[in-house]
C-alpha cells in the first residue's frame, strides 16, 4: 500500500514539473535576453552575433541584446556566462577557443562541459594551408615529407601561440610525426605580409582571409584543411583527402547557456537558432563572410566540446604549448 502510494505521488511530481518546464519554456523569453560575445566588436564573430540576435528578438518576441565582455583571449566574458542565472536570458558566442582555454590558462574560473550547455551551433568557416609560391611542395604528401626531411626548416605562421590556427597547425604536425618553426604574430594580417613577402613559407587560415592572396597569385593554396572541400574553391582536395584521415580544421561559432539552464528553453532556443540559420538572407550575408550556417541540435554541440576539448588538453600537454607571456 505504501509502495503504491508512493509511487503515484512521484509520478505526479515529474508530472508537475513537466508541465512547469513546458509552461517555462512557452513563457520564454520573460524579458530581454542578453548574449555575451567575449571578443571586442567588429570581428566575425560580434557580425554574426549581431545577425542571429537580430533575428532571434523579431522571432521571439522579445530583445536579444549583444554585450561584449573581452580580455584574457575570451575567459573573462565566458566566466560571467559561467556564473550567470541559468534561466535562459544569459547567453554566451563560443569559437573554437572555447574548447581549448581549459588546457591553456592554468586556475580557469569555469570548465566548459561541466560550466556551459550548449545550445546550437551557429557556423563554420573553412580551414585552408597556405604556402608561398616558390615553396618546393606542390601538395600536402609532398609538403609533409619536406618537413621530415628538414625538420624545423619550414617557418609557419600563426595568429598568436595557443590560438586556433596554432593548434590546429600543431594538431597535424602531431598526427605525422613532423616538425615545423611556428613564427606567432598578434593577429592574421603580418602573419599573411610576411607570407606573401616569403619570410613564412606555411599559414593555415580561414579561406576567406586568403582568397584575395590565391586569386592575385601571392600565395598558393595546398589543400583545403576542413573535412568537406570548399565550393568557393572545389577543385582543391582537403587534407584528408591528400592522405591524413581525421583532420579537420575549421573554425566555428555556437551559443552555449549556463549548465542547469533547462532543457525545454536550451532545446527551445536551439530550434529558434535552426530557423535563422535557414534564412536566405542570413545565409547570403555570412556567405559573404565565409561562414557556412550548420545549426544542430544541443547533444551534437556538446559532443563537440567534449571531443575537442579532449584533443586539446592531450596536445598541448604532448608539445608542451605556452600562451606567449
Amino acid at each position: 500500500m505504501h509502495c503504491a502510494i508512493g509511487i503515484t505521488a512521484s509520478a505526479l511530481l515529474l508530472s508537475v514539473q513537466g508541465v512547469a518546464l513546458a509552461q517555462g519554456a512557452a513563457d520564454y523569453p520573460a524579458k530581454p535576453v542578453t548574449i555575451v560575445v567575449p571578443f571586442g566588436p567588429g570581428a566575425s564573430v560580434d557580425i554574426e552575433t549581431r545577425l542571429y540576435a537580430g533575428k532571434l528578438s523579431e522571432q521571439m518576441g522579445r530583445q536579444f541584446v549583444v554585450e561584449y565582455r573581452a580580455g584574457a583571449g575570451g575567459t573573462i566574458g565566458t566566466a560571467y556566462v559561467a556564473r550567470a542565472p541559468a534561466d535562459g536570458h544569459t547567453l554566451l558566442t563560443i569559437t573554437s577557443s572555447f574548447t581549448g582555454a581549459p588546457a591553456l590558462y592554468k586556475n580557469l574560473a569555469y570548465d566548459p562541459i561541466r560550466d556551459f550547455s550548449g545550445v546550437s551551433l551557429m557556423s563554420k568557416r573553412t580551414g585552408v594551408i597556405l604556402v608561398h609560391p616558390s615553396v618546393p611542395y606542390t601538395n600536402v604528401a609532398e609538403f609533409l615529407a619536406y618537413a621530415r626531411a628538414n625538420p624545423g626548416k619550414i617557418n609557419v605562421s600563426t595568429t598568436g601561440a595557443g590560438g586556433t590556427p596554432h593548434l590546429n597547425a600543431e594538431w597535424l604536425h602531431n598526427m605525422t610525426r613532423t616538425q615545423v618553426t611556428f613564427v606567432h604574430y598578434k593577429g592574421s594580417s603580418s602573419g599573411l605580409t610576411d607570407l606573401m613577402a616569403g619570410r613564412v613559407q606555411v599559414t593555415y587560415a580561414t579561406l576567406l582571409s586568403g582568397m584575395a592572396h590565391i586569386k592575385s597569385g601571392k600565395v598558393r593554396a595546398l589543400a583545403i584543411a576542413s573535412a568537406e572541400r570548399s565550393p568557393s574553391m572545389p577543385l582543391l582536395p582537403t587534407v584528408q583527402e591528400q592522405g591524413v584521415p581525421g583532420y579537420d580544421y575549421a573554425s566555428w561559432l555556437a551559443i552555449a547557456a549556463p549548465n542547469a539552464t533547462p532543457a525545454a528553453i536550451v532545446n527551445r532556443l536551439s530550434a529558434e537558432l535552426g530557423k535563422v540559420a535557414k534564412m536566405p538572407d542570413v545565409m547570403q550575408r555570412l556567405e559573404a563572410d565565409g561562414g557556412i550556417l550548420i545549426g544542430g541540435s544541443p547533444g551534437a554541440l556538446n559532443q563537440l566540446i567534449a571531443a575537442e576539448s579532449a584533443r586539446w588538453r592531450k596536445l598541448v600537454a604532448d608539445a608542451d604549448i605556452k600562451l606567449e607571456e
